[in-house]
């Protein structure tokens, strides 16, 4: 028996969109691919502007995420793969991620202080 085997060209991410509850990525072969934000934790819990914050990596084949140390691959949303983190590593970066925040609210905010005053001096002619 002979199979027939179809070249297909490989294909690349081109944009990304990340909503409250969905990840869509339109590919370069021009399909789009939507799934449940809810197969990516770190992506559900991170904030709107932790999922906007995004780059591709390998020119395409995969996106990653910087604040929230999250890559995922083309190929493995093509395949329907989910991410395979265990619930103790999510487990573990939820603490971290909550310790940071709370240390980071717990820091004065600066900028909503008024600035030290100065004192000037003039130097007199005389």
């Amino acid at each position: 028996m002979s199979t027939l085997r179809i070249e297909q060209s490989e294909a690349r991410a081109q944009h990304v969109k990340a909503t409250a509850d969905t990840l869509t990525v339109d590919l370069t072969d021009g399909r789009t691919i939507s799934v449940p934000l809810a197969w990516f934790p770190r992506l559900l819990h991170g904030s709107v502007s932790e999922r906007s914050n995004w780059r591709f990596i390998a020119r395409g084949e995969g996106i990653h995420w910087t604040d929230l140390d999250e890559d995922i691959s083309v190929e493995g949303l093509l395949h329907g793969q989910q991410s395979r983190e265990s619930h103790a590593s999510l487990e573990r970066w939820l603490k971290n991620r909550q310790r940071k925040k709370s240390s980071h609210d717990n820091t004065p905010n600066r900028r909503s202080q008024p600035p030290p005053r100065t004192q000037k001096t003039r130097a007199r002619r005389g």
